[in-house]
């Protein structure tokens, strides 16, 4: 009895060594403090991060000369609105390079994330408050004409994008591989609020000295679209017209 109160006494005494020894750790030299500690990806909040190690390798990193439309655009800016940017970022667009950013949706951002960097590329990037006055709306119902979007860019495109669409001192805009990367409704933004980190004039700035109006950016759209190779994204398309 004396000798099995012996060992049950070494072996509390052990444990308790050892509980003692593993506290101790949270001391030892070298060990992060809580704030030195690394941020599950779902905490994170700081505008900067979350646009660095999401949206940098399309969209540039100051937001502009990236492959995608420059976000550091006061134009295009003042043409969307929160929610359909909100839309574009979460669910992304079928059959483009955008990918789902929503966790729900298949990406790695939460709901706070997304709103976080909605506002964050607003608040910075937004410049002008007056950019958008006069500018034709960022969406539109109207079909547009492949024909009469044919004369629309003679007249204001072919200039630097040559005769047929298939570059000039500017590259290709009938490119197949191009066109199956774009949505129609990407095509309509960038026609619109043009791409000034690129030399591309907005909705304004065209060559034939007249801004475009609505329906014109629509049938140069549809002239552009008309020479897509059929591809999934006649859904997305679709979805937005």
């Amino acid at each position: 009895m004396i000798a099995r109160g012996r060992i049950r006494r070494g072996a509390i005494a052990c444990v308790s060594m050892t509980i003692a020894l593993l506290a101790g750790c949270d001391w030892m030299p070298g060990r992060p403090t809580e704030a030195e500690m690394p941020l599950r990806p779902s905490a994170i909040t700081d505008f900067g991060q979350l646009y660095g190690e999401n949206c940098v390798g399309c969209h540039g990193a100051d937001g502009k000369l990236g492959p995608a439309i420059a976000l550091n655009n006061p134009v295009y800016l003042a043409i969307v609105d929160d929610a359909s940017m909100r839309r574009v970022i979460a669910n992304g667009t079928a059959g483009t390079a955008m990918p789902p950013f929503l966790r729900a949706q298949g990406g790695t951002l939460t709901d706070q994330q997304i709103d976080l960097l909605v506002a964050g590329i607003r608040k910075k990037w937004s410049g002008d408050s007056n950019a958008g006055a006069g500018t034709p709306p960022y969406a539109s119902n109207a079909a547009g004409d492949p024909n009469r979007g044919a004369r629309v860019y003679a007249a204001n495109c072919q200039s630097c994008h040559g005769p047929d669409g298939k570059g000039a001192a500017a590259g290709s805009i009938i490119d197949a591989s191009f066109l199956a990367l774009v949505s129609d409704q990407n095509l309509r933004a960038t026609i619109i609020a043009g791409r000034p980190d690129l030399g591309h004039p907005d909705w304004k700035g065209y060559p034939a000295g007249q801004a475009l109006n609505s329906q014109q950016v629509s049938d140069v759209v549809a002239w552009m679209a008309s020479k897509r190779p059929a591809s999934q994204l006649s859904a997305s398309n679709a979805a937005i017209h």
